[in-house]
C-alpha cells in the first residue's frame, strides 16, 4: 500500500468510524391470539437507505487526532507532523518515497522544499479524493 494511501486511509477511516451505526429492524407484530380478532398485517416500510456519507472534513478529522495526542502537533504546516499524526513513520526516506508516489521533481536531498511542496500536494489529493480541505492547506 502507497504512503498516500495509508494517510487518506488513516484520515478518512477515522471519519468512517464516526458514522452512525444503521438502525435496527422493526421487533416483528405479535400473533394474534385465540380470543381476539386478528389484526390485518401492517405494511411494509420501504428499507431506508443508508445515510449518505458527505465529503470528509479533513480539518475537523486532524483537529480531532491532534486533541488526542500529548504532544502539541503542527500538522497545517509541517508534513513531518502529519505524518506522525496519522501514525505513519515520517523518516526522510518515507518522505522521499510519497515524494516519487506523488510525482515530485525537485531535488529530494532539499527537503525543506521537498516538505513543503509534500504537504501542500497531499492536502490537494485528500481533497482531489473526496475530502473537503481548507483552502489554506492547499495551493
Amino acid at each position: 500500500m502507497s504512503i498516500f494511501s495509508r494517510i487518506k486511509d488513516a484520515i478518512f477511516g477515522a471519519n468512517a468510524k464516526a458514522a452512525p451505526a444503521p438502525s435496527p429492524s422493526p421487533s416483528p407484530a405479535p400473533k394474534p391470539t385465540a380470543t381476539a380478532a386478528p389484526k390485518p398485517a401492517p405494511a411494509p416500510t420501504p428499507a431506508s437507505p443508508p445515510p449518505t456519507a458527505g465529503p470528509v472534513d479533513v480539518e475537523a478529522v486532524l483537529q480531532q487526532m491532534a486533541a488526542n495526542q500529548k504532544q502539541p502537533s503542527n500538522w497545517r504546516t509541517s508534513i513531518v507532523d502529519l505524518m506522525k499524526l496519522v501514525g505513519l513513520d515520517s523518516s526522510l526516506e518515507n518522505r522521499k518515497e510519497l515524494a516519487r508516489e506523488l510525482g515530485y521533481k525537485g531535488d529530494t536531498n532539499d527537503s525543506a522544499t521537498m516538505n513543503i511542496w509534500l504537504h501542500k500536494q497531499v492536502m490537494n489529493q485528500l481533497a482531489a479524493h473526496g475530502g473537503k480541505v481548507p483552502a489554506e492547506l492547499k495551493d
